[in-house]
């Protein structure tokens, strides 16, 4: 019997990644991506930062090329194509699908001032009950932002579209969208349920430039004649899911569940819960869009909360504070050697710049509670870690305030999750058990391809060979992680 695979792609900062996921195994059968090193980004300006579509489309088409070669695939056997991407970036293109300037990405902040000034004008209630968010630094802001300083390109505009939605485009020669990209770019109306009219009016877009909306998990598209030339797959294979890269995250763990949970913990630390009920941050500190399951008639948000300075401190503190050449996991040891709560050191990790979660607050990151007589690096770099957790927990109460009963939270065996002491402080703090497993966006966005192709019968299926790691219960005993995080937060107000 011949192979069976399915293809995801995902778009990120920094590389473009391609997996080949076996059918019937549902483990990885080939993975590759390109560049090898960092991608560039250009920074016209201070807070700029733009990359070119067609370097995505390059290294997308570099990638699948190492991976059929590795799997030694056929075309042929290759049954559905999704797409997973990194969010809220601008891609505008002509009525011939040419690219009229660089994509504005999602780490540029030159559209802030457009965005505050819609919620300013329009008004908290119009925007959060309608869009659950400010228009903030997303894709509708930053297309107001070309409007307004680049008039010639504006008026030449067909459509715009997020990366994914532009890589779909290369492959298919098809323009479409779904309800949980528009709803990352602010450009649905989670109240009327269709597209954000009162912010394309305030802005004065047309409504056209919206591409054809499309659901999630459905054949959107299939491989175009010209893309099987210049790729070498084959032509009319499926295109049939795509997703930003934490919603996607999410399916990659089959976080699909009310009340469940996908948390990572890189540089920074990004937790991610669904909600089954439209509601909003009254003070805008995570950010709510559409979840890769959302539809007109059922509601599945994902409730976005980042934390910019959580596996950053605990680089700065093993590269500063640590004894030289300790490797991570003898320093998570020495961290362990002293008590729970570091003996009345906290350490506030808030030093990556501006903290949604903080309303935009910039507080710093700062060690409080020093005694010279007490305590050493192990003290430190105990509170440190502890200092995260409890950065996580604050904006999880946030989550619980819209709702949201969090009882799992499932994680990547990677980074911060690869330490006890982490998870451990997480799991008394919050009452959640955390379950780890080997994950990998492309490969989600592969399995997703699966779901919506209906290769896979349900997200069940497609994730019934996830392999789960490790698991973290709540510990019997949590009244002194719990003391610790009550004077934790008595030191960030």
């Amino acid at each position: 019997m011949a192979k069976q695979y399915l293809l995801g792609f995902d778009v990120g900062t920094s590389s473009v990644k391609a997996s080949l996921v076996d059918v019937e195994t549902g483990q990885m059968a080939a993975s590759a991506f390109y560049p090898e090193s960092e991608a560039p980004i250009t920074s016209h300006k201070t807070g700029w930062a733009e990359q070119d579509p067609e370097m995505w489309w390059t290294n997308a088409k570099l990638a699948l090329k190492k991976i059929m070669s590795d799997a030694n695939a056929a075309a042929e056997e290759i049954k559905a194509i999704g797409i997973s991407y990194q969010m809220h970036g601008l891609v505008c293109v002509d009525k011939d699908q040419k690219v009229l300037r660089d994509s504005i990405i999602w780490c540029d902040s030159r559209a802030v001032p457009y965005g505050d000034k819609a919620f300013n004008e329009l008004g908290d209630e119009q925007c959060l009950s309608h869009l659950l968010n400010s228009p903030g630094n997303f894709t509708a802001a930053k297309l107001a932002w070309v409007k307004e300083n680049e008039p010639e390109t504006f008026a030449k505009i067909y459509k715009v579209m997020l990366p994914g939605d532009y890589l779909a485009m290369k492959l298919s020669g098809k323009i479409n969208t779904t309800i949980s990209g528009l709803s990352e770019g602010m450009m649905w109306d989670f109240k009327e349920k269709k597209p954000a009219q009162f912010l394309f009016d305030y802005y004065g877009f047309p409504a056209s430039c919206i591409a054809d909306i499309v659901p999630t998990f459905s054949v959107q598209s299939t491989v175009s004649k010209e893309a099987a030339a210049e790729t070498g797959l084959a032509e009319g294979t499926p295109i049939s899911y795509r997703g930003g890269d934490q919603p996607n995250n999410a399916l990659s763990l089959n976080v699909l569940k009310p009340g469940e949970i996908a948390a990572t913990g890189g540089t920074s630390g990004v937790v991610y819960g669904v909600l089954g009920e439209v509601n909003y941050d009254p003070k805008s500190r995570v950010n709510t869009f559409a979840h890769v399951n959302y539809t007109e008639d059922v509601d599945r948000l994902g409730v976005l909360l980042c934390i910019n300075g959580t596996g950053i401190l605990n680089a700065w503190m093993k590269r500063t504070v640590a004894p030289e050449g300790i490797s991570y996991a003898e320093m998570n040891d020495l961290a362990e050697s002293v008590p729970v709560g570091a003996e009345g050191l906290s350490v506030i990790p808030f030093g990556n710049g501006a903290e949604r979660v903080l309303q935009n607050e910039n507080p710093g990151a700062s060690v409080q509670g020093i005694n010279f007589n007490i305590h050493t690096k192990a003290h430190v770099l105990r509170a440190a870690q502890e200092g995260i957790a409890f950065s996580f927990a604050y904006g999880m109460e946030i989550m619980a305030q819209m709702g949201m009963e969090i009882k799992t939270i499932k994680a990547g065996h990677a980074n911060l999750f690869l330490s006890p002491l982490f998870r451990r402080t997480l799991a008394a703090v919050t009452g959640a058990t955390i379950e780890l497993y080997e994950t990998d966006g492309s490969v989600g966005a592969a399995k997703g391809a699966g779901i919506g192709a209906a290769i896979y019968k349900d997200s069940d299926e497609a994730f019934s060979t996830l392999k789960l790691r490790a698991i973290e219960k709540p510990v019997e005993d949590t009244e002194a992680y719990k003391a610790a995080y009550k004077l934790w937060c008595e030191k960030i107000k």
